[in-house]
């Protein structure tokens, strides 16, 4: 339940977490964004229809002045020519000013303003223009007094003045719609820098957090798993993580103690075999020595009593027999001292040791630095390493010396068997060099064959004396 919980709610829950943070993050700047474009597509059209307003009320100013100065010129001069202009003015003016009241129609002060525009325009050309063009054509000194030139110029200023103030409004709005939209477009950059920011940051601390909680453990507990593949079992990493990387964690350690306690207990049974495999031999010799080889002895001793008081042919008989009987005790006494010698019981190592070195057939240089007793166990191993080296000395490295060393250490034995023969010694290939390591490694030893062709072999043991 425990696992489970903290898988539901660990690592995963963080990434979703931080998934989600980062796409709101994300998702607000771009919803900032969108509105900001939206409201500054709607400042650009309200802008593009300022600038439609502006000239079409700049371009009904300028017919209104068309109409003033062609009217005037005619007056003047007299001349039908000079009213081409009011014509063209005149004739333009109804559409003019109708577009221009359709591009206020949204603004109810402007309307008013266009429709005044509109009044005034008509007005004039209605109510003055068009009586002091006919007043002209009859009497030209009757339409250049002062009181109608005055009047002209009265109402031109009036209209002017109504389109001067919707020009002033509109200009005024233009230059509000130009704030907003600036104001607009700062809000957009300070969002897009702000979720840039705070994309970069969270991208970063998210970044962190996946190599703090995920990557740094993953990568412990991956060195820790090449060490624990090495063999050393008493590797552990820290249960620091959190989620399914604690489980990761806690499920090596767990795995590991597991390998430790069956690699303990798989040395513990190898180091009983190897006691109970030498009890049996020293059980077997004492067997030999106690029964068959007294029983031979005796037997020996019968056959020379019986032959001391036979005739001569007899005892030739009797002769041979003692010695047949000498020799398989010969014989037994060597097979017992192969298999566990009683000097090795007795003495302990060095004795022993020198023993094989007597009876070497390679020189041997003998150097014991134990002055003391140690288990049983550790005795019988360096005694078949050297004996087992000397055999292979003799047999197949066509040696001519050979040097043994052994001290003693605070806690273990450290013995080397050198010889300077052939070399080229091989464990893989089946020798006897393969059940020397499988005993050293079950006391927790190490075994270490240096064999290089044409340079001699070496044999490097280290025995723990505290484990066994």
């Amino acid at each position: 339940m425990t696992v489970g919980f903290e898988s539901r709610g660990g690592v995963a829950r963080r990434v979703v977490t931080a998934s989600g943070l980062l796409m709101v993050l994300v998702g607000s700047g771009f919803v900032v964004l969108l509105v900001s474009v939206q409201g500054l597509r709607a400042s650009e059209q309200q802008a593009q229809h300022s600038g439609a307003v502006l000239t079409s009320a700049n371009q009904v100013e300028r017919l209104v002045s068309d109409l003033a100065t062609g009217q005037r010129d005619f007056v003047i001069t007299g001349q039908e020519k000079f009213l081409q202009p009011w014509r063209d003015a005149a004739a333009q003016l109804p559409a003019q000013t109708g577009t221009l009241e359709q591009l206020v129609a949204d603004s109810p002060d402007q309307v008013a303003r266009a429709n005044q525009a509109d009044q005034r325009i008509t007005s004039y050309l209605r109510d003055y223009s068009l009586p002091v063009i006919e007043a002209s054509r009859a009497d030209p000194d009757s339409a250049r007094t002062a009181a109608i030139t005055a009047d002209g110029t009265n109402r031109v200023a009036a209209i002017r003045s109504v389109l001067d103030t919707l020009i002033s409004s509109e200009q005024k709005l233009s230059s509000s719609e130009q704030q907003n939209t600036d104001m607009i477009a700062n809000r957009a950059v300070a969002a897009a820098v702000m979720g840039l920011a705070g994309t970069v940051v969270l991208v970063l601390g998210f970044a962190v957090y996946l190599t703090r909680a995920i990557v740094r453990p993953v990568r412990v507990t991956a060195e820790m798993a090449n060490r624990l593949a090495a063999g050393d079992l008493a590797v552990r990493v820290p249960e620091t993580g959190v989620g399914e990387i604690r489980t990761l964690e806690r499920t090596f350690n767990t795995m590991a103690g597991s390998l430790g306690a069956a690699s303990a207990d798989l040395a513990a049974s190898r180091a009983r075999i190897v006691r109970s495999s030498d009890e049996t031999r020293r059980q077997i010799e004492r067997d030999l020595h106690d029964g068959i080889q007294q029983r031979l002895v005796s037997l020996t001793l019968d056959v020379r009593a019986i032959q001391a008081g036979s005739p001569n042919g007899q005892a030739e008989e009797l002769d041979e027999v003692a010695k047949g009987l000498s020799a398989t005790l010969d014989e037994v006494r060597e097979l017992a001292r192969g298999i566990h010698p009683a000097i090795l019981s007795q003495g302990g190592i060095g004795p022993a040791v020198r023993m094989l070195a007597r009876r070497s057939k390679v020189p041997v240089e003998v150097r014991i630095d134990v002055g003391t007793r140690l288990p049983a166990p550790i005795e019988a191993a360096a005694y078949y390493v050297v004996s087992e080296a000397l055999t292979n000395a003799a047999k197949h490295a066509d040696a001519s010396v050979v040097h043994v060393v052994a001290r003693l250490t605070t806690d273990r034995l450290v013995l080397s068997v050198r010889d300077d023969g052939t070399g080229g010694a091989d464990p893989a290939k089946g020798s006897g060099l393969v059940g020397l390591d499988d005993r050293v490694a079950a006391l927790g030893g190490t075994l270490v064959v240096e064999s290089p062709s044409g340079e001699g072999t070496t044999l490097s043991v280290s025995l723990p004396i505290t484990s066994s």
